[in-house]
């Protein structure tokens, strides 16, 4: 394309920072200024008065740099447990994934927000909110959910911090998203069709477009006709000329104005930040089990949601990375294709998914539910050395009157598999084990305190444990910030 053709202002420069943003310092014409921020136990804020008296100080215990991992593949819960720790921690971090993630919480008055990039610290008006350079970040959708927050009496200003080398996701990542979704016809992946894929996939052939780059009006265009070109050379049924670039130009130039005060340099920030003791809490998105390299290869996301994308998603050292907490339904669901080694098929499979309310935060799409499975829940716990987990949606169990767990996986011929397998043909013919334990059939949702629960529930919280070999000090029995039970 003859991009000289193309008559644009580029006039919009941002002006260059000094390098130091120490945390004495302000950051980015004061978005940040540490010495303003207040303690970050916020009492309007709290918890409900009803947790257990031991949960602040196993709170206040963990290390200064910890994170909330998804365990298995995806919609666990995470977003919640953020929610409730971030008000000790002074920093909340996103270090991978995009708007495909979708994190639901709610506030102390019940309200309902559903997250896609803001990290889930926002809630807490005490908390820093970073969005790290692993991150690919879509500018309309993240406005659009600042706009909602805004909207909602949750104010944004000073308090989300977005890495300068974040990765542009525009719409016709998305539209690629499909088209190629389309393309794999029965053999599709399944993907929110967010673009995240096609996103990751500019970053890694190296024609991708960074945060940073916005800085650069007058060499974005030619940036954008790469990419755009490089789309419509690949799909003939994507239509690009040269006035769809004039307009996307046009429009980033606009966003770019907008997002400035929230540029960052993020690797420096956070390692400054670790430098002066300050208390840092890292959201995952996605789950391990969807890592595109410990995963359900090919079903997989496009970035790596278990402990190794902390590091790189950040820019801080493997040093710095102390308790890791691993989010687990009480039972295992799925979003999109791939092999489910302890689905439940039919009415039963039903009965779950709609006690559960397993529907896709992001596409509403319905999710395959199962049984727990703790071959691939061992598995994730080595990957990612927890040192302990969150039990989400006990309570949605109370519907069954038995309840099984996977315990192990043999293959055709009764030989064990003690880990679980890369191999998918593997993975598609093995059988798996169950245990059956009694269940509750009462409401547990609101119980506060570990020793009320049934006795069964009481036993099934406890075999998991001792089949992992990772405590259990968080267990959800609802979707309210108060419906948490510490063990």
């Amino acid at each position: 394309m003859n991009l000289s053709s193309l008559r644009l202002d580029s006039n919009l420069k941002w002006s260059h920072r000094p390098a130091h943003h120490g945390l004495n310092l302000s950051c980015r014409r004061n978005v940040v200024s540490w010495s303003s921020i207040k303690p970050p136990a916020s009492a309007s804020l709290s918890v409900a008065e009803s947790v257990t008296s031991d949960s602040p100080s196993r709170i206040d215990s963990l290390s200064q740099v910890s994170g909330v991992l998804g365990s298995q593949w995806g919609d666990e819960g995470k977003g919640k447990l953020v929610d409730i720790l971030a008000q000790h921690f002074d920093i909340v971090a996103r270090c991978q994934g995009g708007a495909n993630a979708g994190h639901t919480i709610y506030n102390s008055e019940g309200k309902k927000f559903a997250l896609h990039l803001v990290p889930s610290g926002i809630l807490n008006e005490d908390t820093l909110c970073v969005i790290g350079n692993g991150v690919v970040v879509h500018l309309p959708g993240l406005f659009e959910e600042i706009d909602g927050l805004e909207t909602n009496g949750v104010s944004c200003k000073g308090r989300i911090l977005v890495s300068d080398r974040a990765h542009l996701l525009f719409d016709f990542h998305q539209e690629i998203d499909g088209l190629r979704e389309a393309e794999l016809a029965k053999s599709f992946i399944g993907t929110t069709k967010r673009g995240i894929g096609p996103c990751y996939s500019s970053k890694m052939i190296r024609n991708g477009i960074r945060v940073c780059d916005l800085r650069y009006m007058d060499t974005f265009p030619q940036k954008l006709d790469v990419l755009l070109s490089d789309a419509a050379s690949r799909f003939k049924s994507f239509k690009y000329g040269p006035e769809m670039l004039k307009e996307e130009v046009e429009r980033y130039k606009r966003f770019a104005e907008r997002l400035e005060p929230f540029v960052t340099d993020t690797v420096h920030f956070m390692n400054e930040s670790i430098s002066n003791k300050k208390k840092i809490l890292v959201e995952g998105g996605q789950a391990t089990m969807l890592d595109i390299d410990f995963g359900t290869y090919p079903f997989v996301t496009s970035s790596s949601p278990s402990a190794g994308g902390i590091c790189i998603g950040l820019g801080i050292a493997p040093r710095a990375v102390g308790d890791l907490i691993g989010v687990v339904k009480a039972y295992t669901s799925r979003v999109g294709s791939g092999p489910f080694p302890t689905e439940i098929l039919g009415q039963e499979g039903d009965l779950l998914r709609f006690a559960g309310q397993e529907f896709g935060t992001t596409t509403g799409r319905p999710r395959r539910c199962g049984w727990l499975d703790v071959v691939a829940l061992k598995y994730v716990c080595q990957i990612n050395g927890f040192s302990s987990l969150n039990l989400t949606k006990l309570d949605v169990l109370s519907e069954f009157s038995e309840i099984q767990i996977g315990v192990s996986y043999k293959q055709i011929d009764g030989t064990l598999i003690e880990s679980f397998p890369g191999d998918l043909c593997l993975l598609e013919e093995l059988k798996v084990e169950y245990e059956i334990l009694p269940g509750w059939k009462c409401d547990i949702s609101s119980i506060r305190n570990y020793a009320d629960l049934p006795k069964a529930a009481q036993q099934y919280v406890e075999r998991i444990e001792e089949l992992v070999g990772v405590p259990i000090h968080y267990i959800g029995v609802g979707p309210g910030r108060d419906a948490l039970i510490y063990k």
